[in-house]
């Protein structure tokens, strides 16, 4: 029987991000991904980038699926050979995880200490406008490739996190140009190219609906 009201609401929204939580433990149990094997080939020096845009929602609640956006325009006069973004929570507990949008939870004594605060959907990160899976996986779980960037040239890269664990949070990114230690992503000011993203997540769960593609997506007002 459907429910009604606020707390019917809450509650399927709180299952949600339960469920979230339990998928996100499902996959620490699976492989790490594999590194590139050109590693050794990639050439050496720096590579200027900028990031040109840099989206991710400020406030969040519980069970609420946002949209990270990242464009990276590839400045210079050469290929970035291997553009690739990191991410990481600030703080000890993020910095100490192994996943990108998680903490460790050192405090208790769980076999598995891992935290997500963020869910990322499965076939993410996409390229923008693309249906299809655009960042492959590397030998750090915390980095997402994506492959050579010509000069001019710009990266849109798109990831969807599902909002698991209330609180007050900075995600951090950084760019690299390559997968080993020989390719460095530079800004024109030759400074390391990232940023942080400051992001309150809420149990205020906000009036919802699921749209025709099956998300839960919040309601406009005046609708």
């Amino acid at each position: 029987m459907r429910g009604i009201g606020r707390h019917s609401r809450s509650a399927r929204l709180q299952a949600i991000a339960t469920g979230l939580v339990a998928l996100a433990a499902a996959a620490l149990l699976g492989a790490c991904g594999g590194g590139s094997s050109s590693e050794a080939d990639e050439p050496e020096g720096k590579f200027h980038v900028k990031v040109t845009e840099a989206a991710f929602p400020s406030k969040q609640a519980l069970g609420q699926t946002s949209l990270l956006k990242l464009a990276i325009r590839n400045t210079g006069k050469r290929t970035v050979p291997a553009l690739n973004v990191s991410f990481t929570i600030a703080g000890d507990a993020g910095e100490s995880s192994p996943l990108p949008f998680a903490v460790n939870d050192s405090q208790t004594a769980l076999a598995q200490p891992e935290r997500p605060v963020w869910v990322l959907a499965a076939t993410y990160p996409r390229l923008q406008g693309s249906s299809d899976p655009g960042g492959a996986s590397t030998t750090s779980r915390k980095t997402f490739a994506f492959g050579p960037l010509k000069p001019g040239k710009t990266t849109k890269a798109v990831w969807k996190l599902s909002a698991v664990r209330a609180g007050q949070y900075d995600l951090l990114y950084g760019v690299g140009a390559g997968l080993g230690d020989k390719a460095k992503a530079v800004t024109s000011g030759d400074l390391a190219p990232g940023g942080s993203f400051a992001t309150v997540i809420t149990n205020q769960l906000p009036e919802t609906e699921v749209d025709d593609s099956g998300e839960i997506v919040e309601v406009k007002k005046g609708k």
